[in-house]
C-alpha cells in the first residue's frame, strides 16, 4: 500500500489514456499536434523559424490589408490638398472628428465579434458564423443611423454619410473572414481598391473638377467597394 502511495502522478497511464496510443518523453505526455519538447538551442531555432513562418503568413496579409484602407483616406488627403487650404482642412475635420469616431466605435463593437467567430470556427459551429455577423450588423447600421452630428459639419461630411454604413458592414465580414484566416483575398480587394481610388481621386477631383464632392464620392465608392468584393467571397 504505501508504494502504490509514493507511485508519480505523470506514470504510463496517463501517457496510455487514449488507449495505448499516447506518447511519453522524460515524464511528459505529448498531445497529438503539440510540438515537441525544446532541448536545445538548435531546435529553439528551428521551431521558432516554424512558428515564425506560420504567424507572418496570417499576419502580414492583414496588416498589407490595413494598410491599403488606411492608405484610402492618405490619398483623399493628398488630392484634397491640390484644391486649397480650406477643402484640406474641410476633409481632415471630417476624418478627424466625425469617421474617427464613428470609426472607433464601429471598430470597438465589432471587435466583439472577432472572439465569437473565432470560438464559432474552433467548434465547428459555422451556421453560427453567419448569425453572429448578421446580428452585428444590426447593431452597427443602428449605430451608423445617427448622423444628425455630420449634418452640421459642411457639404463634405454630409457626403460621407454613406461611408458609415460601409464601415458597420465591413466590421463583422472583416473578422467574419480573419476567423477562417481568408487572409489573402482580404489582402488582395484591398490593394484593387487602393489602385482604383487613386485613381478615380485624380479623375473627379483634379480632371473633372468635382472637388470636395468628387472625393467624397469616390472615397465613399471604394468602402463600398471593399465591402460588396468581400460578401461576394461567401454569396
Amino acid at each position: 500500500m504505501e508504494a502504490e502511495n509514493q507511485r508519480p502522478l505523470l506514470n504510463d497511464n496517463l501517457g496510455n489514456a487514449d488507449g495505448g496510443h499516447g506518447n511519453r518523453r522524460s515524464g511528459t505526455v505529448e498531445f497529438g499536434g503539440d510540438i515537441e519538447p525544446i532541448n536545445s538551442a538548435g531546435g529553439f531555432v528551428f521551431q521558432f523559424g516554424a512558428e515564425s513562418k506560420k504567424l507572418w503568413y496570417l499576419a502580414w496579409p492583414a496588416m498589407f490589408t490595413s494598410l491599403c484602407r488606411y492608405s484610402l483616406g492618405a490619398v483623399t488627403h493628398a488630392f484634397a490638398g491640390h484644391l486649397g487650404t480650406l477643402e484640406l482642412a474641410a476633409v481632415s475635420m471630417e476624418n478627424s472628428v466625425i469617421a474617427g469616431i464613428s470609426f472607433g466605435v464601429m471598430l470597438g463593437m465589432g471587435s466583439a465579434l472577432e472572439t465569437l467567430c473565432g470560438q464559432a470556427y474552433g467548434a465547428g459551429q459555422l451556421d453560427m458564423l453567419g448569425i453572429y455577423m448578421q446580428r452585428s450588423w444590426v447593431i452597427l447600421n443602428s449605430t451608423a443611423l445617427a448622423s444628425e452630428i455630420a449634418e452640421s459639419a459642411g457639404t463634405f461630411a454630409i457626403w460621407m454619410i454613406p461611408q458609415l454604413f460601409a464601415y458597420s458592414l465591413n466590421f463583422p465580414i472583416a473578422k467574419f473572414l480573419q476567423a477562417q484566416s481568408m487572409v489573402m483575398v482580404m489582402a488582395l480587394i484591398s490593394l484593387v481598391a487602393l489602385v482604383l481610388h487613386t485613381f478615380f481621386s485624380w479623375l473627379l477631383i483634379i480632371k473633372l473638377g468635382w472637388g470636395l464632392v468628387g472625393a467624397a464620392v469616390v472615397l465613399d465608392s471604394s468602402r463600398w467597394f471593399i465591402v460588396i468584393a468581400q460578401l461576394q467571397i461567401f454569396l
